[in-house]
Order: structure tokens, then sequence, then C-alpha cells
């Protein structure tokens, strides 16, 4: 395992130089985070379908259970089992525009991930950066477990364990544990651990921060450790009917329960479960004795257990929704975590918006009132009080406001039109909407996909790295 080990040492070194003013040292927290026979044990596998451009590039690199699709180029970096997404990313002949001006694509848009080091990590959707309009780079750059990278070009960084940046170009940033971030731009910044800041220059700051006490019980992350949160322990007790799915070559081909529809192979359905018209059940979703009405989604890393989803719900990567009823059209942020429980049902009404990185764990049943917006750290009806506002008084809002540990500043209309924007964008691009003919999206695109597999090499100073390999669409073979 010789180059394995001395890739991780180069990776380090890398990011360590970026990150030299915040004297931060990545290799605590990356060494001996994954055992070495770890990634000689995991196959590795990218999709294939007739719907998204083609190009596949890997060199000295290991890819362990990691699953790729679209245009990626992974190179000199470690990725172990991250979800590496490009099925939204900008196509030549599409349209992107920044501030109104359009900004001509040269080629397809791919994603490069080199000199990094992603663990459990979702990447996914197009870089919104007019620096990088045909590439979305993911460089020098580590995140730990179930982290995700959304649209955000990053050089440079650390994420920590179930952070978020999402529509942001981040370079030589150090993002904490939980934190979640949508900026923009962020340039040599240090972001605290569960720390949820949403800007928009010139429009609004949404900024709240969990407290030390909360991250220490949900987290449990320290430098160099493993992460030992209820969040972990919540994930471990699943593994199992993971390994299961992944513990084959070829997974089965699960049933489509409705028109339209579409669960990945290697998601995990279990019990009563009803997926309906238009739904989409991502890899590494994991879904129990819940109902999944028409156009609702589980996104990878989320988990609905015990739950109803009436139709038309968006539960963002890494969401959790557990004994809970969710009425129409109600949003799901990232790595949010929705605990009911069978004796305290959870029920939020429809249009509501649960922020990213908003923890709900229940000591009483609780209802929240259609059209809410609700964040922060919530157990009984007292907590939501100061962790919520109705989003017909947000509108309204202009200047600051300030409720429980929340702060508001700006225009509350242009907040309030932008996630409205972003999520029937996010309904739209899943085929929430398809009529049999037309409004395809994820859940149709998906449904012919076929698998390849590859695997590493399993002995000498190779041990863990994966071989070489170019596939490159059919213009560019002779």
């Amino acid at each position: 395992m010789l180059q394995l080990q001395r890739l991780t040492e180069s990776i380090v070194a890398r990011i360590n130089v970026n990150l030299r003013k915040h004297g931060f040292d990545a290799g605590k927290s990356l060494r001996d985070q994954i055992r070495m026979d770890q990634f000689t044990n995991f196959y590795a596998f990218y999709g294939l379908t007739s719907e998204h451009p083609l190009l596949f590039r890997f060199e000295r690199s290991s890819l362990s259970g990691s699953y790729l699709l679209g245009k990626c180029v992974v190179l000199d970096s470690i990725v172990y089992k991250s979800d590496v997404r490009g099925d939204e990313l900008k196509r030549r002949n599409g349209r992107f525009e920044v501030a109104g001006m359009p900004v001509p694509m040269h080629t397809d848009e791919s994603i490069h991930i080199r000199d990094s080091y992603l663990i459990k990590t979702l990447v996914h959707n197009f870089s919104h950066d007019p620096m990088y309009p045909e590439s979305f780079p993911i460089h020098n750059t580590a995140s730990m477990f179930y982290a995700n990278i959304h649209g955000s070009p990053s050089e440079g960084c650390f994420m920590g364990a179930f952070s978020t940046v999402d529509l942001t170009t981040v370079r030589n940033c150090v993002i904490g544990d939980f934190a979640y971030v949508q900026t923009g731009e962020l340039f040599g910044a240090e972001v605290e651990p569960g720390h949820i800041w949403i800007r928009s220059e010139g429009n609004f700051d949404f900024s709240y921060r969990h407290s030390k006490s909360v991250l220490k019980r949900y987290v449990g992350s320290e430098p160099g450790k493993r992460p030992d949160g209820v969040f972990m322990k919540f994930l471990d007790q699943r593994k199992p009917d993971y390994e299961r799915v992944f513990g084959y070559l070829y997974a089965t081909e699960p049933e489509h329960t409705a028109k339209g529809s579409f669960v990945s192979r290697y998601s995990v359905v279990k019990g009563k479960s009803h997926i309906g018209e238009n739904a989409l059940v991502a890899q590494r979703a994991y879904v129990e004795e819940s109902w999944l009405g028409k156009g609702a989604n589980a996104q990878e890393n989320c988990y609905i257990l015990h739950s109803r989803l009436d139709g038309l719900d968006v539960t963002a990567h890494g969401g959790k929704v557990i004994h809970t009823r969710l009425g129409r059209k109600v949003f799901v942020g990232f790595n949010a975590f929705l605990r009911g429980t069978p004796e305290f049902k959870l029920k939020i009404g429809e249009g509501s918006i649960v922020m990213p990185h908003t923890i709900i764990d229940l000591r009483e049943p609780l209802e929240i009132p259609p059209a809410t917006l609700v964040w922060g750290y919530v157990r009984n009806v007292e907590d939501l009080k100061r962790n919520s506002i109705s989003i017909e008084n947000l509108r309204k809002v202009r200047g600051r406001i300030k409720i429980g540990g929340m702060t508001f500043t700006g225009e509350g209309e242009a907040f309030v039109t932008g996630f409205a924007g972003r999520i029937e964008h996010i309904l739209e691009a899943n085929g929430a909407f398809y009529d049999g003919f037309d409004n395809a999206g994820h859940a149709q695109m998906t449904q012919n996909i076929k698998y390849n597999i590859i695997q590493p090499y399993s002995d000498t100073d190779l041990m863990g790295i994966y071989p070489s390999m170019r596939i490159y669409p059919m213009e560019y073979q002779t």
C-alpha cells in the first residue's frame, strides 16, 4: 500500500500549504481515518445512460466504493464511498447566465477532482462560477464524513463532517463540522462548526449557530477521530442493510411501483413502502415503511423511516425524516434531522421550508403550521417559537430581525422568492412534473441506467489504487 500512503501524504501537504494562514493541519483529521485494508474491499462503479454525456478519466487514484455519473475526471485523489453526480452539468448548447449576462460554453462541463481526499461525500450539480464555465473543480481539498459539495468549486479547502458548501466558490477555507454555507463566494475564511449561513450580496443575510452542546451530542466529532454522535449512531445501525445491497457486484434491479418513478438498485427500500408516480429514490437513499407521494424524492444519503410524504416533497442530500408527516411541497434541507417517535409524531404543514442543518428531535408531539420557515434545534412547541417564522411574515421584512439565535438582515421577499424558485427547479430537475411526454427529469432519464464495475489492485505497492482508465465520448474516439 505504499502508493496509497504516499498519495495521502501528498494530498495532506497540498491542503496544508493552502491553509497555512489558518495554521490548519489536515493530516490530523485524515490520517488513519479509514483503515488501509478498507481501500481494497470495495468496487467502484460508474453509470452509463444515453442522456448523460460520457467522459471518465481515473489516474493514480483510489475510488473505493464510489459512484460516478456524467463527465468526471479524478487524478491523484482518494474518493472513498462518495457519490459524484454529473447529471446537471452545463451543456455546450445550453444556456448559462451570470447576473443576466450570457456566458458562451465551448464544451460540456465536467467535474475535475485533483489532489483531494473525499470521505463519504456527495458531489453534485453544476458550478455557478463564471471563472469555471466548462469545469467544476475540486482541487487540494478534503471533506469528511457525509459532507456535501453542491455546485461549489473548491480549491485548498477542508470541510468537516456533515458540512455543506452549496452554490458557493470556496478557496483556502476551513468549513467546520455541520456548518452550512451558501454565500456565492468565500475566500480565506474559517466557518465555525454548526454555523448556518446564507448570504446574497446586497439582498439578505441569514445566520444561525448551533450550540457546542448540540454539536457534541449530534455530531460528536473531534480531530483525528471518527464522528460518534447521534447522527453516526443512527447511520451505523443501518449499515448492514447497505452491506446487503453493495455485497454483490451487480445489485438486483428494484421493482418500479409507479410510472415515471425511479428507485436505484443501490438504495434500500424496506417493509410496506409506497413509491408514487414521478418519485425519485437515489443511490444510497434509505426508505423504510414509508409513503412517497407523487413527485416526492429521497436524494443521496437520505433516510425516510415510518413517514408519509404527501407529494412534491424535496428531501435534499443527507436529510433524515423519521415518524413524520410532510404536507405537499415541503422542503427538507441538506443534512436536516427530523425525528419524531411513535408516541411523539411530527407533522409539517404544506409549503413549509425546513432549513438545511436543522435538528428537530421531539420530546412531545409537534405540528408545524403550513408555509412556515424552520431552523435551529427544536424539541417542543416552545423551541419552535424561537426557531420559526411564517413565510408570509418573512416576506414583509425590510432591515434586520432577530428571533432566538437567528439573525436575518435584508429583504425577506428576495429570500422567499429565491427559495421558492430553487425548490421549483429541484422538482423540475427530478422529473416531478413529468406528464408521460414532457418535463422528464432524473427519475425518468436514469431508468435505463447501466453500471460498470472497476476494482483496485489487491497486492504489491499498488494495493488500494485503481487502474488508470480513460473513456472518452464518441466525438473523441477514432
